[in-house]
């Protein structure tokens, strides 16, 4: 069977369907890391990508990002000098009714009758201006993960905006 665009589960439109315990086969999550980089220091400056809409974000969404960014924050500023976390996790799991296609499939086929589907993949839920990834560097390199951070927003569904804290001497 051939995957479904991801525009197709982009809008929240139905209640969340997350309870796995009452599932069979759920597909696992291809997300394989939420943390990266250093993970001891404490860093002043935080850019975080903030979806400008409601959405949701396919498992394989979030993992691009996730590898662009990282890739080009380890090559351009050092594993050392950044933090980077993945602040949303796919709970919910995606359905989809099959269809058959190609000769003979109006004999196969149910069409829309008992069309409750299959799970077929999950997704995480972000609402209107929430973080979705966040990474915490020095000034100094703080153009370099802008840039970073912009490109792993071109993999998300949604619009979305970088912004840039410092964290004030307390």
């Amino acid at each position: 069977m051939v995957r479904k665009p991801a525009k197709m589960y982009r809008n929240i439109n139905k209640k969340a369907y997350t309870r796995r315990e009452y599932m069979g086969g759920v597909p696992g999550s291809k997300i394989v890391q939420f943390d990266m980089g250093n993970l001891r220091e404490d860093f002043p400056v935080e850019l975080s990508i903030v979806v400008l809409e409601a959405c949701q974000i396919r498992h394989t969404a979030l993992e691009a990002a996730r590898i662009s960014i990282n890739r080009k924050l380890v090559k351009e500023v050092g594993r050392m000098n950044f933090h980077m976390k993945l602040r949303t996790f796919p709970h919910h799991v995606l359905r989809e009714n099959k269809q058959a296609t190609g000769a003979g499939a109006d004999r196969v086929s149910e069409g829309m009758r008992m069309a409750f589907g299959k799970a077929v993949g999950t997704a995480a839920r972000v609402q209107q201006n929430q973080k979705v990834i966040t990474v915490w560097t020095t000034p100094q390199f703080v153009e370099k993960a802008k840039a970073a951070i912009k490109n792993g927003t071109y993999k998300l569904p949604s619009p979305a905006r970088v912004v840039i804290t410092e964290k004030t001497a307390a």
